[in-house]
């Protein structure tokens, strides 16, 4: 039914916001200083304007925004849902605010699909701040969105644009002073300086030719993340090529994650190769070995005016790394192993952060025993990277779960070390890609330019929800791994090829993609 008098109310309001509280409509509830009824108990169901809310559509499809039951604290729950095409907005204006940074927290499930579906803070005497609902039909996911209050007032905003069946549920907000963010925009660009050497080509959105590090530098990331070989057959990736692209990446005012495999080659949970130079090297020379390849690679990009600002301390090393020696069937010896390195690392530089890196962030239970087993064992470290690729490590809750539990139980900050998705199925070359098919895709998340940069939201923004600020941020992997001949994953066959170039940030055109876009996160 039309409602004239509730639909010219809800066109005053958002018109009206940014004035002084005397002048809103009469009859509007009296706006607060606090957030009223954010877990929308106060009506039971079916209600369209909650206690404390307003409702807003331009095209009068208030009842596309109602509350009903299965709320993920209480009882109830704000939904947006219709059986048509909506555009709703369910809104609360604060008043009489101390100025100053607030963070509006939010648990949220979506359906996906929406041309748009967010929280958001507005009218608040600075830019508007917007998080996007990540995708997850069953479980609820915590998000986040912060604001610099510079006019003592603040609309907080729950908005969709949506298509026919689209829906979304949102419960328990709060708005609390205090700010979030993430400090590392990152990626991980080992390939580049090989395929720069074989004619590989990266390109601006608009087609100019140009430096990769500089697009990407462009575009807001703020951190680069190389990995270093002791051997490689190819010769990439070792320290003299790591001490060259180090000068770029600091040179374009980003900071640098050193990532030490302590092997000629791939190490991942999966393998854990000794180098060859160190091959049938007693425990105790192993330990030697580690302390020296660290301090010598650091020593030199320091001597050089690279610094690393942090530096991982082996690869996936969920089973220990340097096997057998150092395998997590002996704890000690693996203990020992990783001191060493953390040893190394400060005596080049006290200030650089050492973090241990694990797979799958979608595994709570084996990230909590290899911690606790480090903690036992008196393993050194400053903070905790994990890597989650959504198509194999699980749903964005159970990342959640982890990387929640691992800030709080450990007391240290967290950073997703590794992530991607993919832009598109088909090969730019003659390998098969890992990820081909969109039965591997992430449920919600298409194979395109717009499905990576939403994936890349989705997973910023659950790092950025982590409590107490303990969420540094993401690294994604690997933005100029394109196909280029010669640039394969195996560095001892040239004809190997990259089942990864699907998941690069250049598209087959080597343009930048739009997805860098998530660069640019608060």
């Amino acid at each position: 039914m039309f409602h004239p008098r509730r639909t010219l109310r809800a066109l005053l309001l958002p018109l009206l916001a940014g004035l002084a509280l005397t002048a809103l409509p009469a009859g509007t509830a009296q706006a607060a200083s606090t957030l009223t009824n954010g877990g929308f108990e106060s009506d039971g169901t079916g209600t369209a304007t909650p206690t404390g809310w307003s409702t807003y559509s331009a095209a009068g499809q208030n009842s596309a925004s109602f509350t009903e039951s299965g709320g993920h604290g209480g009882s109830y729950r704000l939904t947006h849902w219709a059986s048509t095409a909506y555009k709703v907005e369910t809104y609360q204006y604060l008043s009489g605010l101390t100025n100053g940074n607030h963070t509006l927290t939010a648990w949220v499930r979506s359906g996906g699909g929406q041309n748009s579906a967010y929280i958001a803070l507005k009218n608040c005497g600075s830019s508007e701040q917007r998080t996007d609902l990540p995708v997850s039909t069953s479980s609820w996911v915590r998000i986040v969105t912060s604001i610099n209050v510079t006019n003592n007032q603040c609309t907080i905003s729950v908005n969709s644009d949506a298509k026919a069946g689209n829906w979304i549920n949102v419960d328990d907000l709060t708005f609390t002073s205090g700010s979030t963010g993430l400090a590392v925009k990152g990626a991980d660009i080992s390939s580049l300086a090989k395929s720069e050497a074989l004619g590989g080509v990266y390109r601006t959105s608009s087609g100019s030719t140009g430096d990769a590090v500089t697009i990407l530098k462009n575009a807001g990331m703020n951190y680069a993340r190389l990995k270093v070989w002791v051997n490689p057959a190819d010769g990439y990736n070792n320290k003299t090529r790591v001490l060259a692209m180090a000068k770029r990446i600091k040179a374009a005012g980003m900071k640098l994650l050193v990532d030490f495999h302590y092997s000629d080659t791939w190490a991942d949970p999966g393998k854990q190769t000794k180098p060859a130079a160190w091959s049938g090297h007693s425990y105790s020379q192993l330990k030697t070995d580690v302390y020296n390849h660290t301090y010598d690679v650091l020593n030199a990009l320091k001597s050089q005016g690279t610094t690393a600002d942090m530096v991982q301390v082996g690869n996936e090393i969920n089973g220990g790394m340097l096997w057998s020696e150092g395998s997590t069937d002996n704890w000690s010896q693996l203990a020992g192993l990783i001191n060493a390195g953390y040893s190394a690392v400060k005596a080049v530089s006290t200030g650089t952060q050492v973090a241990l890196h694990l797979a799958n962030a979608g595994d709570d239970s084996t990230v909590r025993w290899w911690f606790d087993s480090a903690k036992t064992y008196g393993i050194n470290y400053d903070v905790i990277g994990l890597s989650y690729y959504g198509y194999w490590h699980g749903s964005l809750a159970a990342a959640q779960t982890t990387l929640d539990d691992v800030a709080s139980r450990y007391g240290k900050p967290v950073f997703i070390a590794e992530t991607a998705y993919p832009f598109r199925l088909d090969s730019d070359d003659s390998l098969v890609n890992q990820i081909d098919t969109t039965g591997e895709l992430v449920s919600g998340y298409p194979a395109s330019a717009a499905g990576q940069l939403a994936w890349m939201n989705a997973v910023a923004n659950i790092v950025e929800a982590v409590p107490n600020g303990r969420g540094l941020g993401v690294f994604y992997w690997e933005a100029t791994w394109t196909a280029v001949s010669g640039n394969g994953w195996d560095p001892t066959d040239a004809t190997s090829g990259n089942g990864w170039e699907n998941q690069a940030l250049f598209g087959y055109d080597d343009k930048a993609l739009s997805s860098m876009a998530w660069f640019s996160h608060r």
